[in-house]
Order: C-alpha cells, then sequence, then structure tokens
C-alpha cells in the first residue's frame, strides 16, 4: 500500500526494477541493489554534478554486468534495482537516516539535505518497495535454499587505500562467506581476500542480509568486488566464472 498519493516516477524514468529469470525454479536467489544510477525527472540531478552520479557514490560499478552473467550461468533469478543509491539506498532499512545520504563520500547531495517526510515516502513507495515485494514474492513462490547480494566498492575511500580485490560479508559463524572466499582463494592466490570488509553487517544499516536471508536461515553472502576488478568485460566475465563456482560449491557444501 503506497504511504501517498502524489508520484515520483513519470512516464520518462525507468522501471524501478528489472527481473532476470524471474520464473527460475532455482534454489539461489540473486540480488543487486546498487545496480543503476538513474534520478527519477522529479529530482532533477540532487544538485550534483553527472561525474559524481556516475561514481561511486551514485552506484556500485559494474556490479550490474557481473550480477547478470551470473544470473545466466547459474540461471538463477536476479532482482536489479534500477536507481541511484543517492536517491533511495536500497540496502537499508527505509526508516534509516542513512537510506537518504545528504552526504556521500565528502561530497553534499543538496537534494537529500532538507528532505520532507512526502518526498521520503514517494522514494521508499516507488523505489524501495518493489525491490523489496519482488524479493517476498521469489522466496514465496518456491522453495530457496540460497541467497547472494553483488556489491562494489570503490579502491579508496576517506585517503586510505583497500587492498583487497574481493570482500566475503555475513554475520554469525560466516559459513557461505567463508566458503567462497576459500574457494576462490584457492583459484586465485594471486589476490587478496576479506571477510566483512571493506563494511560489516550491521542491523541497523543493512537489509538484504538481517530482513531477508537471516529470518529464512538461507546460505546467504553479501559479496563485494573493488570496482577497479570489473571495469572491463573481460573482468566481469572471469569474476561471474570464479562466483559461480564457488556459489555452486558452497551452496553444495554448506547446510541451510
Amino acid at each position: 500500500m503506497n504511504l501517498c498519493t502524489h508520484t515520483l516516477l513519470g512516464p520518462n524514468d525507468p522501471a524501478p526494477i528489472d527481473v532476470v529469470n524471474a520464473d527460475s525454479t532455482s534454489e539461489i536467489v540473486l540480488l543487486c541493489e546498487h545496480a543503476g544510477n538513474a534520478v527519477p525527472e522529479m529530482l532533477g540531478d540532487l544538485g550534483v554534478s553527472r561525474d559524481v552520479i556516475e561514481s561511486h557514490r551514485g552506484w556500485d560499478i559494474g556490479a550490474q554486468d557481473v550480477a547478470r552473467q551470473l544470473a545466466e550461468q547459474l540461471n538463477a533469478p536476479l532482482v536489479i534495482q534500477n536507481y541511484s543509491r543517492l536517491v533511495f539506498d536500497c540496502n537499508r532499512p527505509p526508516d534509516s537516516p542513512l537510506a537518504v545520504p545528504a552526504i556521500s563520500d565528502q561530497v553534499e547531495v543538496p537534494g537529500n539535505s532538507a528532505i520532507t517526510e512526502l518526498s521520503r515516502a514517494m522514494r521508499v513507495d516507488e523505489i524501495f518497495r518493489p525491490m523489496d515485494a519482488e524479493l517476498n514474492r521469489l522466496f514465496a513462490n518456491r522453495p530457496r535454499r540460497a541467497a547472494f547480494s553483488i556489491h562494489s566498492f570503490t579502491p579508496h575511500l576517506d585517503g586510505k587505500d583497500r587492498p583487497w580485490q574481493a570482500g566475503f560479508l555475513s554475520r554469525g559463524t560466516g559459513g557461505a562467506a567463508k566458503a567462497l572466499m576459500a574457494h576462490i582463494a584457492q583459484l586465485r592466490p594471486d589476490m587478496t581476500f576479506a571477510l566483512n570488509k571493506p563494511y560489516q553487517i550491521e542491523t541497523e544499516g543493512d537489509w538484504f542480509i538481517p530482513a531477508h536471508a537471516e529470518p529464512r536461515e538461507l546460505v546467504h553472502c553479501l559479496i563485494e568486488i573493488r570496482n577497479d576488478q570489473i571495469r572491463e568485460q573481460s573482468q566481469v566475465g572471469l569474476w561471474a566464472d570464479l562466483l559461480a563456482d564457488a556459489i555452486l560449491t558452497a551452496v553444495g557444501d554448506i547446510p541451510s
């Protein structure tokens, strides 16, 4: 049910989500919350340059390409969220202040600095809710065993280097995260990986794992690839191959 009667998205705006392999019976569900960097016409440019929107601040560079190839290889359903994380960060709880960032990596976002309750409700209803509803549909209509979310991160943040080619995030025992990392590390000993880097999962600041994966007791992991590793199609293909092999192994070896 909509929280407001006003409409954020117009006829020239893209749909909030795309769904790949929507009718797949795979036991694996894939998600890419920061896949796109669209901004609704109603919001203009949010007061930032196009360079900002196209940088890591506006989306997870390369993540959608990896997720699409991974979905093809696994024949798994994939939910792609098309709007910029500056409009609404769909891996945040809908009431979190972090979901509509006023500052992103030291850049102010004027269009978010004094957001009204109505504007926020429109973003929740028309951008966050469709993604969340589709995930619920996918989990409800077929037996699922595992869920994985594909992200990317910038190599440098706040003046600090981030040396890992990829990070694997989860909580608790971290079974799937550890299994994925170990499997890929065996295949690529030349790379550096980390558990729960460059971020950690927190109930107050994350959505996919606390709201969907953990309550359903799914094999799960939020996968972060450094974005300089997936800017070229050859790199995208490499990571899709690595992840497909690792995910199939993890899902087969780890109990739900």
